[in-house]
This record gives structure tokens, C-alpha cells and sequence, in this order.
């Protein structure tokens, strides 16, 4: 049925349910699997010539925390494949925004099935925090499991 899954993790508790989930369905399947995290570009402040410059002074620290946070996300997935004995590869997508990072890497990596969670906002709230789960559902090319 799904022979490579995409497992999308963010490093929050809903995400490692995704993780959770994705690997288990995996291992039901005896599928390949690929997680994935992406961290998103330094926030350019938009006040100003001055605003570029103080930016570039926290850009290679900025870089580093998201190296390190993603380093951290990846083992923790790692780890939860290692219990159920799964073999996985994990990929970190730096300077991207999530959702098209998730849908690219899952056509690049040939997966057929992208798993990932989202709190399911509706109304309002999800139009103020918006959806990266709604993007990737909108513009993958492959079927999209959502963990809520």
C-alpha cells in the first residue's frame, strides 16, 4: 500500500503522536521511512536599513539553535523508531517554511504518504495562527495522514 512515508516532527508532544503514529503504521506495512523537520529563515525585521543590519549580527547564532533544536528533534524520532526496531533516515530542511519543505522533500525522498500532525483549529484561530497541515494537504501531490 505505502511503501515510503514521510513522518513530518516539529519536536512538540503533538507532533511525537504523529511520529508515534506514522511509525506504526510503517511498521504495520513494513514501509520505508524518512522524518523529517524543517526550521524556518531568521525573521528580518522590516523597519529598516538598521533593522538588516542587527539582523545579520544573530544570524549565525540563530543558525546554530536551529542546527542544535533540529538535532534534537531528529534523535528524539530516531529514538522512537529504535523501540519499535525501525531503521529510518532523517532529514533536516533549514531556512525553509514548513509546508512546501514537506511536500519538496517528499517528492525528492519518492514517498507516498506523508504523516503529520496538526491541532485542528477551526474558525478563527486557525485563520490567526494558520496551517502548515492545510497547506501540505492543499498542495501535496501524495496522500496526506493528519494526527490530531
Amino acid at each position: 500500500m505505502y511503501t515510503h512515508i514521510l513522518i513530518s516532527t516539529d519536536g512538540s508532544q503533538l507532533a511525537q503522536k504523529g511520529v508515534n503514529q506514522g511509525l506504526s503504521l510503517a511498521k504495520a506495512l513494513g514501509s520505508k521511512v524518512t522524518i523529517v523537520t524543517v526550521t524556518e529563515p531568521f525573521p528580518v525585521p522590516t523597519i529598516g536599513a538598521t533593522g538588516w543590519a542587527k539582523a545579520g549580527l544573530n544570524l549565525d547564532r540563530f543558525d546554530d539553535g536551529n542546527k542544535e533544536h533540529a538535532k534534537a528533534v531528529l534523535s528524539a524520532a530516531k529514538a522512537a523508531a529504535e523501540e519499535m526496531e525501525l531503521t529510518v533516515e532523517t532529514l533536516h530542511v533549514p531556512n525553509a517554511l514548513p509546508a512546501g519543505a514537506i511536500v519538496e522533500t517528499a517528492k525528492k525522498q519518492g514517498c507516498d504518504l506523508i504523516v503529520m500532525a496538526s491541532h485542528g483549529y477551526r474558525g478563527i484561530k486557525r485563520v490567526l495562527l494558520g496551517s502548515q497541515t492545510s497547506e501540505v494537504i492543499a498542495t501535496a501531490h501524495i496522500p496526506v495522514l493528519v494526527i490530531h
